[in-house]
């Protein structure tokens, strides 16, 4: 049986979560991005025989690729990822694309209205000088010479061949060192780019705002009281943040799947911290024993699912599998952090609260 730890001076309890959240936030800003975040390479091959990886790493290193290997050994044979961050000048050839494709249909629009009508003229040639010195910079950085065209369309298909060749040029930069000091079965490819990348990126904050702003608006229409909506509400921010640190911590990448796990604890933190406040707030008797009695059924909640993920996580061990590992990591890592979040920080809060309203 477990013993109620609410009875005696609840608000110790608090120690632990709060110490485990002053740690949290020391790790936090050493979480990486992934690939889904600050785009790049991720290259994985399945090899014929086991390889070094620090000593492949110096070799490609050596080659002028600034790449992070991992070497493992799976059920299928050994695997090596090899992560390459974006070139600048892959960067800086999006952004131009970018800036003609969003200058290209007015230009093309002058060039047929200056046709019929000579008045369009200047406005055309302005337009014209700002595109041609667009497709001038990424020519330079595809080392091709600049083109005399005389339609929009030949401008548009001579910007589209420089493109491809500086993209062409990036990827061979990695295939190259790959092939020269690695054999391998078969490889695959995974390639994000600057403007996928940033395109991830708004649509995380946009999720994480409009789910902040719906949990405290469903929140406080559940409860229609500002304290124990705010004490539901601090625990699920606390579970975060311990979820944040410890990938901080373990250097669990920040990538769709381990952002996708982090999305599934906000919810599952405020269902427990829910069940927690509904228990002490609206169930007669001693406040005490209700919180202990929602302790005892949260935590069944909460071992159930460390079993799950835990399972996961031993899968994702023996298979190598990065989306396994980092799903089933962030997840066991919040549920940890959600048992400490609920129990020792929102538990204390409704219960200080309940007990106060009481005259306790």
């Amino acid at each position: 049986m477990l013993p109620n730890i609410y009875k005696g001076d609840y608000r110790l309890l608090a120690i632990a979560p709060l110490t485990l959240m002053a740690i949290a936030i020391f790790f936090i800003p050493s979480i990486k991005m992934g690939v889904d975040f600050e785009g790049g390479t991720l290259v994985t091959l399945s090899l014929s025989e086991a390889v070094d990886g620090e000593a492949l790493q110096a070799q490609l290193q050596q080659e002028g690729l600034d790449a992070k290997v991992r070497v493992f050994d799976t059920s299928i044979g050994y695997r090596a990822e090899i992560e390459v961050p974006q070139s600048e000048k892959l960067v800086r050839a999006e952004e131009l694309k970018v800036e003609f494709n969003e200058v290209l249909p007015e230009v093309a629009q002058l060039e047929v209205l200056a046709y019929q009508n000579s008045s369009f003229e200047p406005e055309y040639n302005a337009k014209r000088e700002q595109i041609e010195a667009i497709a001038d910079e990424l020519f330079t950085i595809a080392e091709m010479k600049g083109r005399n065209v005389e339609s929009v369309n030949e401008l548009q298909k001579d910007f589209s061949d420089a493109y491809s060749t500086v993209y062409s040029s990036y990827q061979e930069s990695i295939s190259g060192p790959i092939d020269k000091h690695v054999s391998y079965e078969s490889i695959s490819v995974q390639t994000v780019s600057p403007v996928l990348s940033t395109k991830f990126m708004e649509k995380v904050i946009n999720v994480v705002v409009m789910s902040a702003v719906l949990s405290v608006i469903l929140v406080f229409l559940f409860f229609k009281s500002i304290p124990p909506s705010l004490a539901v509400l601090t625990g699920a921010f606390c579970d975060i943040v311990i979820a944040l640190g410890a990938m901080g911590l373990f250097a669990i990448p920040l990538t769709l799947p381990s952002f996708a796990a982090l999305m599934m604890l906000v919810g599952y933190s405020l269902d427990t911290d829910i069940l927690l406040t509904t228990r002490i707030l609206k169930r007669r008797g001693d406040p005490r024993e209700n919180a202990y009695d929602a302790m005892k059924t949260g935590l069944t909640m909460s071992g159930t699912g460390m079993i799950a993920f835990g399972a996961l996580f031993v899968l994702a061990l023996m298979t190598h599998i990065p989306t396994y590992y980092e799903i089933s990591a962030v997840a066991l890592a919040g549920l940890v952090g959600d048992m400490f979040a609920t129990w020792g920080i929102n538990g204390v809060l409704i219960l200080h609260y309940a007990l106060k309203r009481g005259g306790a």
